[in-house]
């Protein structure tokens, strides 16, 4: 790590970009933790370019100490502080990033008012991740409404815009709610073959999330995984106990 950093710092172009240069620090030696001096590097880094005004410097900053992986302490209200900081620059992620923050309550109590807003925002612009998230708030009644049905057709919009740059973000979640909603019945008719091919597909996308290092997903994947035991368990119960005749 060391002789890595000495190269970075004498390529002059490296120095030219010093936020560059904390994202690839960030991404090295992925999943292991890294040192606190890398980590105070990184963070002096992005700081002097929050000082110039970088509102992606500011988002990445509170992103670190979102996840709290790699090293960095897990702080939220450092992570909605930079957050603010970055929406108020007009960063769209950091206004996606401040609606997870007020739907799940990380600095108090759920504000769903706020979060659909935060997201609602992201979702017009085109991330997917928020447009999810809306379904989720119809699906589960949360400052809209509940509407089954139409948290379905958002999360199928997802698949039908979903990008590959955004899929590996996008995919794991979208597909396990698919998954569920098709094994349950729930804002559409029971498919328990489609309901399978929807946990398989989150299984594969949430598995390269935990891998990456986003370890809060570690939930989202065992579910995927027992997920698929149901409706192989359902699609089993189908068959009927005739016996096969082959010709």
């Amino acid at each position: 790590m060391f002789a890595y950093i000495t190269d970075m710092l004498a390529d002059e172009d490296c120095m030219d970009e010093p936020h560059s240069m904390a994202l690839t620090l960030a991404e090295h030696d992925k999943p292991a933790d890294l040192p606190d001096y890398i980590i105070d590097f990184i963070t002096d880094l992005l700081e002097s370019e929050i000082e110039k005004g970088d509102a992606d410097a500011m988002n990445d900053l509170g992103a670190m100490y979102y996840d709290g992986h790699r090293g960095f302490g897990q702080s939220f209200e450092k992570a909605v502080y930079y957050y603010d900081m970055a929406a108020v620059h007009g960063s769209r992620q950091a206004q996606e990033n401040l609606g997870y923050c007020y739907y799940y309550g990380r600095i108090g109590e759920p504000d769903y008012m706020k979060a659909f807003h935060y997201f609602a925002l992201g979702a017009f612009d085109g991330h997917l991740i928020s447009l999810y998230k809306i379904g989720d708030m119809y699906l589960n009644g949360h400052y809209v409404k509940k509407n089954e049905k139409e948290a379905f057709i958002i999360y199928n919009r997802c698949l039908e815009t979903m990008t590959d740059e955004a899929a590996p973000f996008a995919a794991g979640p979208v597909f396990l709610r698919l998954g569920k909603m098709y094994l349950n019945g729930i804002g559409t008719k029971q498919d328990f073959m489609n309901s399978l091919m929807c946990y398989q597909r989150a299984e594969y996308f949430l598995y390269n999330m935990v891998q990456d290092g986003k370890y809060m997903y570690k939930k989202s994947l065992l579910a995927a995984i027992n997920g698929q035991q149901k409706a192989r368990e359902k699609l089993a119960e189908s068959i009927t106990d005739k016996e096969w005749v082959f010709e």
